[in-house]
């Protein structure tokens, strides 16, 4: 088994949580290009709400994963920017990833965490259901999104 620590976003791992990002995406396959600029500023787009943002480092210390929060009222969250590098795929990562984003909601008081993605995120739509989330709605569109929603602190 490999070995990967998880710690909150530090500024150092910036231009690497961007490659992983970047590369994860093409490995998606034929995805819109699209870059999610939260990225650029984590501390004011995460920290600074008084949300968390999290990395996976490798043995080396470069990023291999991510993920982060934003907590919209007393009671919902919405996870973002759960991505894993290729090479770290089927192996747990993001099942980590997600176990410290639910924990951190549950110290919260958090009641839903939910989650939206595309229709081409195959993977997004086997690993959340795994996961315990159910389909909250289907937006229709031009990419056709997926809202789910898992209810936890019950």
């Amino acid at each position: 088994m490999r070995k990967y620590r998880i710690i909150p976003f530090q500024r150092e791992y910036r231009g690497d949580i961007i490659l992983c990002m970047l590369l994860a995406k093409e490995a998606l396959g034929n995805l819109p290009p699209k870059f999610n600029e939260d990225l650029l500023d984590i501390q004011s787009n995460y920290f600074d709400k008084g949300d968390m943002f999290w990395v996976a480092l490798d043995e080396a210390n470069r990023v291999i994963g991510m993920i982060g929060t934003n907590t919209v009222s007393e009671t919902d969250m919405w996870l973002k920017r759960l991505f894993i590098k290729p090479t770290w795929k089927r192996q747990g990562l993001g099942s980590a990833l997600f176990a410290v984003a639910e924990e951190y909601a549950k110290s919260k008081g958090i009641a839903n965490i939910h989650t939206r993605f595309a229709k081409f995120y195959s993977e997004a739509a086997a690993f959340y259901p795994a996961k315990g989330f159910v389909e909250a709605e289907k937006i229709e569109g031009k990419d056709y999104l997926r809202h789910m929603v898992k209810e936890i602190n019950k």
